[in-house]
């Protein structure tokens, strides 16, 4: 992968001035590649859901299975990967594991989006 391409204009006119100060405001290429993967997780329906479910109240597999009508294994699987990813974190209370949303960005990031696809076009 190149990761200055660009490609053949007929008239080259570069505007020094706003590319460099564009140059130097961008964050590193792995910090945006974080960010890809960051926004790959809302990616799926099943884990928007799960999310969801996770701003009304802290619960556990079963209930979130329960509410999605999906197997716990299924359920699991999603956590995990939403886990891995820092957007849910969980505790233990005996043998049961309660899940719930890791921070209050996660709520502000999925209203942006809700609201985004609300407005009027």
């Amino acid at each position: 992968m190149e990761e200055n391409y660009a490609p053949a204009c007929e008239f080259m006119h570069v505007h020094e001035e706003i590319v460099n100060k564009v140059k130097t405001e961008m964050p590193d290429i792995e910090k945006l590649y974080d960010l890809a993967e960051f926004f790959k997780v809302f990616g799926d329906c099943t884990r928007i859901r799960i999310l969801q479910i996770l701003f009304q109240s802290e619960m556990c597999v079963c209930d979130i299975a329960n509410l999605l009508g999906l197997g716990q294994s299924a359920v699991s699987h999603q956590l995990r990967l939403l886990k891995q990813m820092r957007l849910v974190k969980f505790r233990k209370e005996g043998k049961t594991v309660f899940y719930s949303l890791a921070d209050d960005h996660i709520k502000t990031i999925m209203d942006q989006g809700m609201e985004h696809i609300n407005e009027e076009r």
